[in-house]
């Protein structure tokens, strides 16, 4: 009998643990992804999110670009989606905008905010991420 309470509790236990894996969404999935270093899965869910408004994915995107993260390095697409993240108010954005802003030349900061422009001029299907 109590070999089969044992038994019994860590198949709950087990089930438990899927169920609560179930749950995590894509912004978990995301950073899960980019903490291992798997950068490509990673943009992919943050360029998702980021299209849909999320601050927090605009902001991972720009850092990825900041540093080269799966993508080329890319100080103006770094710029463009820190510059969106800091619009929605995410914590850090504006900061890591002026730090970039540093490494830019004015005309790198136009055509940033061009690319910007034609990103949510298009619904963020223009961006190239």
């Amino acid at each position: 009998m109590r070999k089969r309470t044992i038994v019994g509790g860590t198949i709950l236990a087990a089930q438990l643990v899927g169920a609560l894996a179930a749950f995590a969404g894509p912004w978990e999935d995301g950073m899960a992804a980019y903490n291992r270093g798997d950068y490509v899965p990673a943009i992919r869910v943050f360029r998702t999110l980021a299209e849909q408004g999320n601050a927090k994915a605009q902001n991972v995107l720009g850092i990825m670009f900041r540093k080269g993260e799966g993508v080329p390095k890319n100080p103006a697409r770094a710029h463009m989606w820190f510059s969106f993240a800091a619009k929605r108010g995410e914590a850090g954005a504006e900061a890591e905008l002026r730090e970039v802003s540093r490494t830019m030349t004015a005309q790198e900061i136009l055509e940033s905010e061009a690319m910007a422009k034609a990103c949510e001029a298009s619904n963020y299907r223009q961006c190239e991420h």
